[in-house]
This record gives structure tokens, C-alpha cells and sequence, in this order.
């Protein structure tokens, strides 16, 4: 599959292959980008900033109504090619496509109330006289990176909150999974002039680098590494930037929770996309007066969960990335066994399948909770206190989303307040999303917010207007 720049096919000598997690099998090739390239979806992002600002706010929300029903007409198709290159279930991918008709609307909807504000200068020293009121203004070319584990959604929700407000887009889809991004792009093409939406795909830095420090590049939103997301700050200068970067989101158990509730909670945190969330339940804190009880239970739910084809429709866990990512998932698992935890059940892998796996007795300090695991892992942690539990919630570099669940609201209120994270959920897993909400941690997970409305306001900048009426 070629790249799209300009509105034209293009392509290059080198090829990189997208590969089957599930099997190893071939599914399609796509070009690698170079500086040339990169240089050149600059250029037609730049020339089609007038072609997509001059439209109407009404004309932008029409396209991106269309764009929907594309989608939508597409549903089982982008499914099944997501089921191939990423390996989730073929269940997991569309609800992923499901989510993406929805992101889309939000932003369909978001493009016509994109609003300034009177400002009563007349508030200040010599302001008497005057009119004033601002504007948002597109900052012009926005650049997304994106990666494997969402791909379609989270490319979504960084192009229609970007298109919404009028910019053009650069995406680099992620090198193990571009194929569902491409075709998508493709559909927005359909709609919008050249130009306003192009591909650049192939792995390495190079190319990501090049946008980054590019001048006319207007804005970076990346999701990915931590280590990555510092040097996109580092080297992005005076643009502006969204980092969706790591999570080690924990769920707290307290001795009053119902513990049914708190065990599907894992099972849908823990275990989603094979546990390559970077919202997913990392770390389960469980006060040890529940917590034999609280095991057993989510060992036997854990252990309903069926491995296999992406494509059966009965699968419910499926794959890893690559067989390379469950191997550093298993060697995590076998580091913290060596430390004294304790497999419950699981801890098995076959190439790039690793069961589901649930291991008691993890100690806050073991990599496999420092770090974080980004696999089908539910480590438990035991706590004696409230207090603790807060604590051990705490001990992390990241602060994305967490759960705590309790029927003591006094104790809800505390972890909402205490945990130092962008979002705290009472009764529900940090897995939990909708996509009109604001979304960003604190701390090593990121900066910015995205969610519809959020992200139009991280990619548009504020023009006041002042006239001098007397």
C-alpha cells in the first residue's frame, strides 16, 4: 500500500513488510519514508492550509459526516484488516471501529462550535472605548504520530479534532500496524482537497525527527514511549505539543468493595488488546482482608478466557505485537517469580501469544510493576490500609487513569483526591474511556489532554480582535 501525499500515491524503493502476529504471514508492504518524502508532505500540507480554511465551518462538519458513513460502510472490512496486523480479537477491533464512528461525530459536531469570547477591555487602565472579542485560528499543519495498539481510534482522535478546526495533517501510522490508518486516510481524502490529509509510513526515527524540528510543522500530538515523548519535547522548539505517553495505572480493592465487580473490572483492564493499553490496570492494590478471596475469584474468571485465531469470533484474548513483546513479557513475569511472587494461573507463551496470567504477592518495587508491563499481566498487591493502598498508587513515575473500588464514599473521595492521576475512576477500572472526555495524565504520562473538544483546543490559538470605537 503507497503512501498518501498531495492527494497522489506514492512510493519508494525500500519496503517494509506488515506481518500476521497471529501466524507470521505476510499482509501487505508499505514504503519507508525518507527526508525527501517527509520534505514533500510538508510542502502539500503547507499548500492546502487556504484550501481547507476557507471552507465554512458547516462545509467541515459535512465532510466529516461523510467521512463517518465511509467509515461506517467499511466497518468489517477495517476490522478484519485491524484483527490482522495488530492480532486483538476480531470482537476488540470493532469496537475499535465502533469508537471511531463516534470519535468522529464528536468532532463532526465540534467543528460548528468552535467559539471566541467578548473580553470588556474596558476592565483595564484605558480600555473604556473599546470592542474586543477573540477568535481560535487553526495553527496550520498538525503532525500525528501514532501507534499499534489502537490504531484507527487514536489516529482518529488526533486527525478529526485537527481537521474540525480547519489544519491539514501529516500522519506516521506505526510501523507494525499501518495498513488500517492508510485506508482510512484514503476515505478523508475522498472528502477533503489534496493535500489536507497525507501518510508518511516506514520505521526509525528519521522521519519522525524531521517533523519534529521541522518549522513548518505547526504541532506535534504523539502518542507512544515515554522515552520518546522527552525527546519530542526536547527537540519540538517554540511548537506546540500533546504527549499521550505511558501509564502504570493501578485499581485499588478496598475491604468493602464487591469484589465480583472489582474482579470483572480486571478482567476488562488487564486483559483488553492482550493488556496493550496504555490506560490497562498495571498494578491491582487489595487490602488482605479480601485479598485470598479477591484471587480466587479473578483466577477463575481470568481462566474462562479463550486464546486463539484473532479472526473467531469465540477468541477473547488474542495476540501480542510480535512475538518479541510477549518474550519481554514473559521475562518480566520470570523476574518477579525469581523475586518471590507467585503465578496463579497462566504464564505461558507460545511466539507471540502470552496467557493471561495473574501473579500474587508482587511487591511495589519488582520491575514488573516499576516498569511499565505492557502484556495480559494482573499483578496483585497487597496493603494493610488505606493509607497505603494510596501510597503504593502513588509510587509510580506515571499518573494517567486509576480505579479504586469501595461502597465507603469517605475512602472514594480520598483516592480521588489523593492519586495523582488525570483521571480517577470510583467503582469502575482505569481502562474505562469515553471519547468526548478529557484524556492526558500527570507526571511521566504525558502533557495536553485529548477527547473532541479538548484536542480542538489544543490545536487552535487565540486571536483577539480589539476595535477602537471612540
Amino acid at each position: 500500500m503507497d503512501m498518501l501525499i498531495g492527494g497522489k500515491h506514492i512510493s519508494s524503493d525500500d519496503l517494509e513488510e506488515v506481518k500476521n502476529p497471529y501466524n507470521g504471514e505476510v499482509i501487505d508492504t508499505v514504503p519507508i519514508a525518507h527526508l525527501q518524502t517527509a520534505q514533500l508532505a510538508i510542502d502539500e500540507a503547507n499548500k492546502a492550509k487556504k484550501s481547507i480554511q476557507e471552507m465554512s465551518a458547516f462545509k467541515v462538519s459535512n465532510k466529516l459526516f461523510d467521512v463517518l458513513e465511509k467509515l461506517k460502510s467499511n466497518r468489517q472490512a477495517l476490522a478484519e484488516l485491524l484483527s490482522l496486523e495488530v492480532g486483538k480479537p476480531i470482537n476488540e477491533s470493532l469496537v475499535e471501529l465502533d469508537r471511531s464512528v463516534e470519535t468522529l461525530k464528536l468532532a463532526a459536531e465540534e467543528a460548528k462550535r468552535i467559539y471566541g469570547e467578548s473580553v470588556p477591555l474596558d476592565a483595564g487602565l484605558n480600555g473604556k472605548g473599546f470592542f474586543a472579542f477573540t477568535q481560535r485560528v487553526p495553527l496550520g499543519v498538525v503532525a500525528a504520530i501514532t501507534p499499534f495498539n489502537y490504531p484507527l481510534n487514536l489516529t482518529i482522535h488526533k486527525i478529526a479534532p485537527a481537521l474540525a478546526c480547519k489544519n491539514t495533517v501529516i500522519i506516521k501510522p506505526p510501523s507494525e500496524a499501518p495498513l488500517t490508518v492508510m485506508k482510512f486516510a484514503e476515505l478523508v481524502n475522498e472528502e477533503f482537497p489534496d493535500g489536507v490529509i497525507n501518510t508518511l509510513t516506514g520505521y526509525g526515527s528519521e522521519v519522525g525527527d524531521y517533523l519534529v524540528t521541522s518549522p513548518e510543522v505547526n504541532k506535534i500530538s504523539f502518542t507512544g514511549s515515554v522515552t520518546t515523548g522527552l525527546m519530542i519535547s526536547q527537540k519540538a522548539g517554540m511548537k506546540k505539543v500533546t504527549l499521550e505517553l505511558g501509564g502504570n495505572d493501578p485499581l485499588i480493592v478496598l475491604k468493602d468493595a464487591d469484589i465480583d465487580k472489582a474482579v470483572k473490572g480486571v478482567i476488562n483492564g488487564a486483559f483488553l488488546n492482550a493488556g496493550q493499553v496504555c490506560m490497562g490496570v498495571k498494578r491491582i492494590i487489595v487490602e488482605d482482608e479480601i485479598a485470598d478471596d479477591f484471587s480466587q475469584k479473578l483466577v477463575c474468571e481470568t481462566e474462562k478466557l479463550v486464546m486463539g485465531n484473532p479472526l473467531d469470533e469465540k477468541t477473547t484474548l488474542g495476540t501480542l505485537i510480535s512475538e518479541n513483546a510477549a518474550i519481554q513479557v514473559e521475562e518480566a513475569v520470570s523476574n518477579a517469580v525469581t523475586e518471590g511472587a507467585e503465578i496463579l494461573t497462566g504464564g505461558a507463551r507460545d511466539g507471540a501469544f502470552y496467557e493471561a496470567t495473574v501473579i500474587d504477592n508482587v511487591t511495589p518495587d519488582m520491575d514488573l510493576v516499576v516498569r511499565e508491563t505492557f502484556g495480559p499481566v494482573a499483578p496483585i498487591i497487597h496493603v494493610n490500609s488505606l493509607d497505603e493502598a494510596i501510597d503504593v498508587a502513588n509510587a509510580t513515575e506515571y499518573g494517567l487513569q486509576a480505579g479504586v473500588f469501595t461502597n465507603d464514599y469517605s475512602a472514594a473521595m480520598r483516592c480521588a483526591q489523593e492519586i495523582d492521576a488525570g483521571t480517577v475512576f470510583v467503582n469502575k477500572q482505569s481502562t474505562f474511556r469515553t471519547d468526548n472526555m478529557p484524556f492526558g495524565g500527570f507526571k511521566s504520562s504525558g502533557v495536553g489532554k485529548e477527547g473532541i473538544k479538548y484536542s480542538v483546543e489544543e490545536m487552535t490559538k487565540t486571536k483577539l480582535i480589539g476595535l477602537n470605537l471612540r
